[in-house]
């Protein structure tokens, strides 16, 4: 793996803080934790995204036909 330095402007402080903590309980150099970072974002933005209209529909069972319902009443009372 070859290495590079780099400067990174506009980086939000808090956002690098965390990242600097959680490197530091790993016992990871800083550079390789935003390296792993960037390589996570970059498999996640490969995804291919499922579109709503592409979702396959299942036939619930009795046991759920009023779910979402019941979902409802507990989060909107």
């Amino acid at each position: 793996m070859a290495e590079t330095q780099v400067t990174i402007k506009n980086v939000d402080q808090q956002v690098f803080n965390e990242l600097k903590a959680e490197a530091a309980r790993k016992k990871l150099p800083v550079g390789r934790a935003l390296s792993l970072a960037i390589q996570t974002w970059l498999s996640e933005s490969r995804k291919p995204k499922l579109k709503l209209l592409e979702w396959e529909t299942v036939k619930g069972s009795p046991k759920t036909k009023y779910l979402s319902e019941q979902i409802d009443g507990i989060l909107y009372g």
